[in-house]
């Protein structure tokens, strides 16, 4: 329902700002509920303007932060080395507010108003669902940095011509947890807590529970909740009593820390496990240590030594003053595939960018090596975080 919903504002944003051309000799008006940050200026002639959709407010405002500031400072070093063909780069940043359609409206606005030749985002798979009709009817590549549900890149069967990801997907996702309770933990009961109002947490939990029975394991429920919920007493009670040896709850970091402070307030015990979306430091302030124990996939550890994951930590320690999360690398990784992509076509104009980006192979990002599939998608490897004193600690690496 989200999605159509988000679709039928996407087309009539589409419509709305076809018409709004006509009228191009009155003054601009800021598109209602977004906001707006420039990361630098220079005169029109000699720049490139990219665009990126995020949630900078809401319950799930650090994932837009942090792929933010990822971005910026890709374009920063981007501008040292001579922009791109000669031109300054620069940032369009609209807040969607964690909202589908705020998201199909932002991605409009940088398209035909702020004329983008590449938008950046988002992180959550059902805004960029909403963005992504917007990308093929334009003709303008969008690039998701964390959007980990299959249907971002697909229009039904097909793949999206100008839609592309630079993060592994779901069913990567949700088997790599799967096999980590299954073959590290040697857990056989699991049961699962669902946002059912979120395409990516559906479609992990479908995926999880999938694999975790192709293992040989048994879901011995699956109770859901929607995002926003403050009381999830009812549903942890229900899965108290069903002997399951671990939750997977593959939600967003409000949602689940407030999840983790009822289970532990009801005396439940197990561990609980989740996706990407757990991926924020607020997780730990809420959370206040009661998800001790627990784990989560993720695109990158802060405990990598490479030279790569070491240098863009210090930078971005150096800016910001925290020690970077995935949506941060993925922001910068997404940013710089797009930069490259730019630098080799033929000529700046999204179908040839397009060109460029679908040819993306083992391009080295800080989350490491992307190539493209043809369905869009980043093959890569995912890691498994722990959880101990309230603090995330490198657990595993498993690969595709």
């Amino acid at each position: 329902m989200r999605y159509a919903r988000a679709l039928v504002m996407a087309l009539l944003a589409i419509g709305g700002a076809a018409g709004a051309g006509c009228k191009d000799k009155e003054p601009e008006k800021a598109a209602p509920q977004t906001a707006e940050t420039k990361t630098s200026a220079a005169p029109a002639s000699d720049t490139i303007v990219i665009g990126h959709v995020g949630s900078m407010t809401g319950n799930e405002a650090t994932f837009g932060q942090s792929s933010d500031n990822g971005m910026k400072l890709a374009v920063e070093e981007q501008n040292k080395k001579n922009g791109i063909k000669g031109k300054k780069i620069v940032l369009k940043t609209y807040d969607d507010q964690g909202k589908p359609e705020e998201a199909a409206v932002a991605a409009t606005r940088l398209v035909t108003q702020d004329k983008v030749l590449t938008f950046l985002g988002e992180v959550s798979s059902s805004r960029s669902i909403a963005m992504g009709p917007v990308a093929d009817s334009n003709k303008i590549p969008m690039i998701s940095n964390s959007s980990t549900n299959p249907k971002v890149t697909k229009d039904g069967d097909k793949t999206r011509p100008f839609v592309f990801r630079v993060c592994f997907i779901d069913p990567f996702q949700g088997t790599v947890m799967a096999k980590f309770a299954a073959e590290n933990k040697k857990w056989k009961k699991v049961a699962i807590l669902r946002d059912v109002g979120n395409d990516y947490s559906v479609g992990l939990a479908n995926f999880f529970t999938e694999t975790f029975k192709k293992l040989g394991g048994d879901i011995v429920d699956d109770v859901s909740y929607k995002a926003g919920d403050q009381d999830f007493k009812a549903q942890l009670t229900k899965l108290k009593s069903k002997g399951a040896e671990a939750f997977y709850v593959p939600g967003y970091y409000t949602d689940v820390a407030l999840i983790a402070r009822q289970a532990k307030e009801l005396g439940i015990k197990v561990p609980l496990m989740g996706g990407d979306g757990w991926d924020s430091e607020k997780l730990y302030e809420i959370s206040k240590g009661a998800l001790d124990g627990s784990f989560f996939s993720n695109h990158y550890s802060p405990e990598d030594t490479s030279p790569q994951v070491k240098d863009f930590i210090a930078k971005y320690k150096a800016t910001y003053n925290s020690v970077p999360d995935a949506h941060a690398v993925l922001g910068y990784d997404a940013a710089n595939v797009a930069f490259h992509a730019m630098e080799t076509a033929k000529e700046l104009t999204g179908p040839a960018i397009r060109e460029e980006v679908e040819k993306t192979k083992d391009f080295p990002g800080v989350s490491g090596k992307i190539t493209l599939n043809k369905d869009h998608n980043a093959d890569k490897p995912a890691v498994v975080i722990g959880i101990e004193k309230n603090a995330p600690k490198y657990a595993a690496t498993i690969s595709p």
